[in-house]
């Protein structure tokens, strides 16, 4: 490839993002694909009654909370409606519409309300302080956490901490995650009191379980696809940039060691004003914070909707079996069909 060419593409690596915690309370909003998600969207399907069930249930939990704001005004007789729990937990498999339901949820809700995952609110106490970030949500009516992780005991106790407060003040919390809330420790850290700190949190939600098929996988053969050679991803790339989209170019290598150097709240601003991420030379990982930070990335890329053109190891396959075997098993599974409908151009409505 020549030098002018190779200058036609952003590379990933030379990028240094800065972000702030202004900035970061203002994107807690739903990623773009779920701009327009309403649960007349949601499609359930047939053969899981649980996936209608819970949009039944969401609608009344819903329609209850949006009663209990409305004013009534001074002559009315209308008693608030009640609602027993302050939480609602979606948990179910990957691409089941957990994440749909989240951001219908919010669309329907009366502001202030966030939405983000939950790095992003580690990132906010993070950047603002602990003190800061509580008043920078608190009075908010609703806070939606997309697939709450654990890969920190600290962090996850942070945030119980945080969300008690919030809720304290009246804020209603809606989260998912792949895991059921009681068990969101288990295979990861066995320290009593930490599982406590997970019980004591998990007791303010109604779980709603949703079973069914990840549609990311419901046409396809299941895998990523993978360029023959670094030769073939550099002419897809310069194809793509010669009709004037904006395509980064970088080794797979050289992106994981630039992912260590880079907190995952500014991964969103890594791949800003990308529209394909082509990279050469994918191959196992067998690191395991390498892989997590991967897992993040491919999570900013996936709500970003930026497709991959990779060559090497297809890219559902990076993670190895001890890995796909150990505590963060469903998070990989989940990077794993992610990483699948960037390759092959099945990007979704709704997730």
């Amino acid at each position: 490839m020549t030098s002018a060419a190779a200058s036609a593409f952003i590379r990933l690596v030379d990028r240094d993002p800065l972000i702030s915690g202004a900035e970061i309370a203002g994107e807690l909003v739903p990623p773009p694909q779920f701009e327009h998600a309403s649960f007349e969207s949601y499609r359930p399907d047939p053969d899981f009654p649980s996936q209608q069930a819970a949009l039944d249930r969401l609608k009344v939990f819903a329609g209850a909370w949006r009663a209990a704001q409305r004013p009534g005004g001074f002559f009315s007789r209308k008693r608030p409606a009640r609602i027993e729990l302050p939480g609602v937990y979606l948990d179910g498999g990957f691409g089941v519409g957990k994440t749909h339901l989240l951001a219908a949820l919010w669309h329907v809700a009366h502001g202030p309300k966030y939405f983000g995952t939950f790095i992003e609110y580690t990132a906010l106490v993070g950047a603002l302080g602990y003190a800061k970030a509580l008043d920078a949500l608190r009075g908010a009516k609703l806070i939606c956490i997309d697939e709450f992780e654990l890969d920190d005991p600290g962090d996850t106790m942070l945030m119980t901490r945080f969300l008690g407060e919030l809720m304290a003040g009246g804020t209603r919390v809606a989260a998912t995650s792949n895991t059921p809330p009681n068990a969101l420790g288990e295979g990861r850290f066995a320290a009593a009191d930490f599982l406590r700190e997970i019980q004591g949190l998990s007791s303010n939600f109604e779980t709603l379980r949703i079973d069914g098929l990840d549609f990311r996988r419901r046409d396809t053969d299941g895998h990523a696809e993978a360029l023959a050679d670094d030769a073939q991803v550099e002419h897809t790339a310069a194809a793509l940039s010669e009709r004037g989209h904006r395509v980064s170019l970088d080794d797979f290598d050289a992106l994981i060691a630039h992912l260590a150097t880079v907190h995952p709240s500014k991964y969103v601003k890594l791949v800003a004003g990308v529209e394909f991420i082509a990279l050469r030379g994918v191959r196992v990982l067998h690191d395991q914070n390498a892989a997590l930070r991967l897992v993040a990335f491919i999570d900013r890329v996936y709500d970003a909707e930026v497709p991959i053109i990779a060559s090497g190891v297809p890219l559902d396959r990076v993670f190895d079996d001890e890995m796909l075997g150990g505590g963060y098993r469903k998070k990989y599974l989940r990077a794993m069909s992610r990483m699948t409908a960037l390759t092959t151009g099945e990007l979704p409505p709704h997730d």
